[in-house]
C-alpha cells in the first residue's frame, strides 16, 4: 500500500496521534504527515504511507488556507484560548476598524513565531525553552498572507478564513491584529481547509471507527502517488527504462526528447511515470528544456536534470 490519505483531524489530537493511529491500523512502519497542526486546530492533515513518504519533501512549500475565529480582548500566553489569560480589555473598535486592520495583514509581512511552538533554537523546540522558563524571543520571519476574507463579525468574535504561504501562524497573525487594534486579540478556533492542492472535501473522518473500519476507509481513499503532485510535469516512460531508472541510471537527453517533456524553466520539477500511472522517480530540471534542446547533445543528462526520488 503506497499512496496518501488526507484526514480531517479531530480537536484535541495532535499530528502524531494520527499518524501512531494508522500506523497501527494498518500495521506499518513508514508513515509520515506534510504538516503539523496544533491539537485544538481540526481539518486537513495529508499522511503519506510506505513509498509516498518519500513525497513529502515535495509538499514542504505547499500554501495553506484556514478558517478561524479571533477573539478580540483576550491576550494568552500561548496566543490561544487554550493558554493562560495574561490581559483582558474591552474591545472599544467598530466593524470598519477591524476590516481595516485586517485587511493590511495581506501582502509580504513580518511575523514573529509563538513561543509555543516547535520551531527550534539551538536544536530544542521553543515551547521546551518557554515551559523551562527560557525567555527566548522567536526571530522575525517573512511569510505572505495572499488574502484575508472576513466571514462575520459578532464582537468580541470574529470570524474570517486566509489563505497564507507555508510557516504562517495564525496564532501570530491573531495577535498582531489585536495589538494593532488596541485590545489585544487570541485565537479562538481553527480549522485548516486547504493544504496545497488538497482541500477538506477530500478528507475523511476516522474519529468513532474501529480498526477494521479505519482501514477501509484509509484503502477507499488512498491516492496514488502519481496523483499527489498534479502541479509537477509528468514524463510517461515504458518499463525498460522504468527498470533502468530504479537502478540508478541517469536519463539521458535523448530519452528526453523522445519522450517529449514540454517547456520547463530551470529549477522545475518533473516526475517519470510508469504507464499504469505510477511515481517512479522526481528530479530537477538545472536548466531550462530550451537550453536543453539548443544547447546540449544526446549525451548523459545529469548536468541539466537530477533525478533525487526514487
Amino acid at each position: 500500500m503506497n499512496g496518501t490519505v488526507i484526514v480531517d483531524k479531530p480537536s484535541g489530537k495532535t499530528s502524531f496521534d494520527i499518524v501512531h493511529d494508522i500506523r497501527k491500523v494498518l500495521n506499518i512502519k513508514k508513515i509520515g504527515h506534510t504538516g503539523t497542526l496544533d491539537p485544538m486546530t481540526t481539518g486537513v492533515l495529508p499522511v503519506c504511507i510506505n513509498e509516498a513518504t518519500k513525497l513529502i519533501q515535495f509538499f514542504v512549500e505547499d500554501d495553506k488556507e484556514y478558517r478561524a475565529t479571533m477573539l478580540l480582548g483576550v491576550e494568552t500566553d500561548t496566543l490561544d484560548m487554550e493558554g493562560k489569560v495574561v490581559a483582558r480589555k474591552l474591545p472599544d473598535v467598530t466593524v470598519d476598524e477591524i476590516g481595516d486592520v485586517i485587511q493590511s495583514f495581506t501582502g509580504t509581512i513580518e511575523q514573529r513565531a509563538p513561543r509555543y511552538s516547535a520551531i527550534k533554537f539551538k536544536g530544542k523546540p521553543l515551547y521546551k525553552w518557554t515551559r523551562e522558563g527560557v525567555d527566548i524571543t522567536p526571530p522575525l520571519r517573512t511569510i505572505e498572507i495572499y488574502r484575508i476574507i472576513v466571514e462575520e463579525i459578532a464582537l468580541p468574535y470574529v470570524s474570517f478564513v486566509v489563505a497564507c504561504s507555508k510557516g504562517t501562524y495564525i496564532r501570530s497573525l491573531c495577535a498582531d491584529i489585536g495589538k494593532q487594534l488596541g485590545c489585544g486579540a487570541c485565537l479562538y478556533k481553527l480549522r485548516r481547509i486547504k493544504s496545497g492542492h488538497f482541500r477538506e472535501e477530500s478528507a475523511i473522518i476516522l474519529e468513532g471507527l474501529n480498526r477494521k473500519e479505519k482501514e477501509r476507509a484509509i484503502r477507499e481513499n488512498l491516492l496514488p502517488m502519481a496523483d499527489t503532485l498534479p502541479h509537477f510535469c509528468s514524463i510517461v516512460i515504458d518499463a525498460e527504462v522504468e527498470d533502468k531508472i530504479k537502478k540508478g541510471y541517469q536519463p539521458r537527453i535523448d530519452m528526453l526528447k523522445r519522450y517529449s517533456p514540454g517547456k520547463l524553466a530551470e529549477g522545475d520539477v518533473v516526475k517519470f511515470v510508469s504507464e499504469d500511472n505510477r511515481i517512479v522517480a522526481v528530479a530537477r530540471m538545472l536548466v531550462s528544456s530550451v537550453d536543453m534542446s539548443q544547447s546540449w547533445g544526446d549525451g548523459d543528462v545529469a548536468k541539466i536534470l537530477r533525478v533525487f526520488n526514487g
